[in-house]
């Protein structure tokens, strides 16, 4: 894992890593002591779930770790307001298709397809970044390949 991440990205993440290893961790265990409190933890509903939750948290705070520990941290300032970088939006063109839609690049956390929201990580995110109106590219899908052209910088 080497994702490329904003300072943004980052301190959101470490911050949810101290938010979980503080105050989210003391919730859980006090949800296991008082569902254990209630008596037979075999048949314990409560006191399954408050375990599911740790489990959870713990899964979450690893990931955190990993990602914080390998993630490199990108500039995301544009030098050149003519280039497609991170947070910037393009009008592009599927050629196939022949379908305009307004793609937004951004890292791999605050990617969403559905809005177009497209990570700098992604096949069609590594072909669109650092290219300029007019461009074609070529994105290698692993089922297929297709040309993108970007109409203009927004």
């Amino acid at each position: 894992m080497n994702n490329k991440l904003t300072k943004e990205n980052l301190e959101k993440l470490k911050e949810e890593l101290d938010y979980r290893l503080t105050v989210k961790r003391a919730e859980i265990a006090k949800e296991k002591m008082e569902a254990a409190a209630h008596g037979d933890r075999s048949e314990n509903a409560e006191y399954k779930e408050a375990c599911a939750n740790y489990r959870e948290n713990d899964n979450r705070i690893q990931y955190l770790l990993t990602m914080i520990s390998t993630s490199t941290v990108i500039d995301d300032t544009p030098l050149d307001s003519s280039v497609l970088g991170v947070n910037r939006k393009a009008k592009v063109n599927f050629v196939e298709d022949d379908f305009e839609t307004i793609i937004t690049l951004t890292t791999t956390l605050d990617a969403d397809p559905e809005k177009m929201f497209i990570s700098i990580e992604s096949d069609l995110g590594k072909a669109l970044a650092g290219k300029k109106a007019g461009d074609v590219v070529v994105v290698n899908a692993p089922d297929e390949t297709y040309e993108v052209e970007i109409l203009e910088i927004l």
